[in-house]
Order: C-alpha cells, then sequence, then structure tokens
C-alpha cells in the first residue's frame, strides 16, 4: 500500500501549511475566541449603553466646568486631571466590567451555548481567556474615548500642557485596575450559572458594597483593608501629587489607610492574577449539561 503522500507532505509542516481539519493551538483558540466575542461587543446593545455613559459623564463635566469655571482646577493640568480624569475613569472602569463581564461566563450556563461550545476541540482555557480579553479589549475602547475626550477638553484649558507624563502613568495604572476588577468579575461569573445572579453580585459589591466594607474595618477593626481590592484604586490620582499619608485621621479622630504607590500596585497585579486563576478553576470544573 502507498503511503498517503498529503500525510508524507505535512509532517513537520509549520501552522502556516497545517491540513484541512487541523486543531489550532490554545492560544490561537483564545485569540480567535476574543476576535469574535470582541466583535460581538461591538455590535451589541452593551457597548452602545457604555458609550452613552461615557457620553452622559462628559456632558456633566462639560457643562459644569464651562459654566462654573472653577481656577483651582481648569488652571493646572494635575488638578484638572487629578480630579476629572480620575473620577470619571473609576466610575466607567467598574461599569465596563459590569456591562461586559458580568454574565461572560454564566451567560454560556444560562444561554445553553456552552454546551454546543464544549463539544467542539476547543479548551476550556482558551475559551475563558478569549472572552477576558475580549472584554478588557472592548472596556478599553469606551475608557479610551474617555481619555481623549479629557484630554481634548484640558487642551481647551491648558493648551499642550495637558500632555504630561503623569496623565499617561494614571492610564496605566486605570487600566491594571481595569484587569484587576474584571478578573474578580470573571470569578463571581464563574461561581454563579444564572447571569442576572453574576450582574447583581458585581453591581452590588463594586458601586458600594466594598466601599461599606472598607469603611467598618477601618472603623471597627482598625486595621489596613489591603485586601480590598477598590481599596487600591486611589493610587491611580497618585501621579497627579494628590497622594494621602499612609496612616491618618478622619474629622471624627478615626483611623484611616491609604495604600503606598507599591503596594497599590501590588494589590491590583495579586487581585488580577489570583481572581483570573481561581475563576478559571471553577470554569474548568463545571459541567455543562
Amino acid at each position: 500500500m502507498n503511503a498517503d503522500p498529503i500525510a508524507a507532505e505535512t509532517v513537520g509542516a509549520p501552522l502556516s501549511r497545517a491540513p484541512l481539519g487541523s486543531v489550532p493551538g490554545t492560544w490561537t483558540q483564545a485569540l480567535l475566541m476574543s476576535r469574535y466575542q470582541f466583535r460581538d461587543y461591538l455590535r451589541s446593545r452593551r457597548f452602545v449603553l457604555m458609550i452613552a455613559i461615557v457620553a452622559i459623564i462628559a456632558a456633566l463635566l462639560s457643562t459644569a466646568v464651562l459654566y462654573f469655571r472653577p481656577a483651582a482646577l481648569i488652571d493646572s493640568s494635575l488638578a484638572f486631571f487629578g480630579t476629572f480624569w480620575v473620577g470619571g475613569a473609576e466610575v466607567l472602569i467598574i461599569f465596563a466590567g459590569i456591562i461586559f463581564g458580568g454574565d461572560a461566563i454564566a451567560g454560556e450556563f444560562q444561554n445553553k451555548t456552552g454546551y454546543f461550545l464544549m463539544g467542539l476541540p476547543i479548551k476550556r482555557w482558551s475559551v475563558y481567556a478569549g472572552k477576558y480579553l475580549a472584554a478588557f479589549a472592548a472596556s478599553v475602547v469606551t475608557i479610551g474615548l474617555y481619555f481623549v475626550y479629557i484630554v481634548l477638553f484640558g487642551a481647551y484649558f491648558l493648551g499642550s500642557g495637558v500632555f504630561t507624563l503623569a496623565l499617561f502613568e494614571s492610564l496605566a495604572l486605570a487600566l491594571l485596575y481595569l484587569a484587576a476588577l474584571l478578573g474578580t468579575t470573571f470569578l463571581f461569573s464563574s461561581l454563579f450559572k444564572t447571569s442576572l445572579y453574576g450582574v447583581l453580585v458585581v453591581a452590588v459589591l463594586f458601586l458600594f458594597g466594598f466601599s461599606i466594607v472598607i469603611a467598618l474595618v477601618e472603623d471597627l477593626a482598625h486595621i489596613e483593608p489591603w485586601f480590598i481590592v477598590t481599596y487600591a484604586n486611589q493610587v491611580i490620582a497618585y501621579p497627579f501629587g494628590s497622594i494621602p499619608a499612609h496612616v491618618g485621621r478622619n474629622f471624627a479622630g478615626m483611623k484611616t489607610y491609604a495604600p503606598t504607590y507599591l503596594e497599590g500596585i501590588l494589590i491590583m497585579l495579586g487581585y488580577f492574577l489570583g481572581t483570573a486563576f481561581a475563576g478559571l478553576g471553577l470554569f474548568e470544573r463545571e459541567e455543562f449539561t
């Protein structure tokens, strides 16, 4: 019997010459998954909703600044971006995590799409990583739009002085916080099989739940709440010179805490790695029926 010439030709061939029907590698699968998921995000109502949130924040900010024209803010690039960029970015990051990541994994169980997806020769790691990358990319697009707006709006008052190293340093810290928040969001999304539960838990925790926990830990336990990810997002404002004391006192004389620069970065990085892998572990063990 003669050997199959096609099989003989493809042995040891590079990926670009792989035969029809071959299974892509793990990273290739993840990138393909992220590509199509990202495209779906851009065509979805949730992306329109995020754009609307960006537009509302921008409109409110423009109206307030142009009407009141606070000299203390519009005459200094550090004060301007430390107030308007940091405040808007923190809100947008939370909404982006809720909208793009809240049901990213839970929806596979609720909509039964995971049952058919897992029947394909694709690894769960690739599905999880692809969805995370797509949610991160969609969030970056919306936050990037706000960043462009705030730079142009700042240039109206400050001229070319808006392009400072502090602004881009703060942007990098905001993206790290986004990565940590999405990791936590994906963890809760993997924990539930209903999209509504995943979205509600994430919304409650990040909108006011973690803030209440931080206040209770500081006021009652009198310890630093370094284990809460929202405690670390204060470092986004640090490049603009607004670095508070690590340990201070509030108006009532109660002890308050603020993360150091390095501590905030390590907390966000730890949350990103820890929650991402924990969520992946839950997703690997779940059964689709």
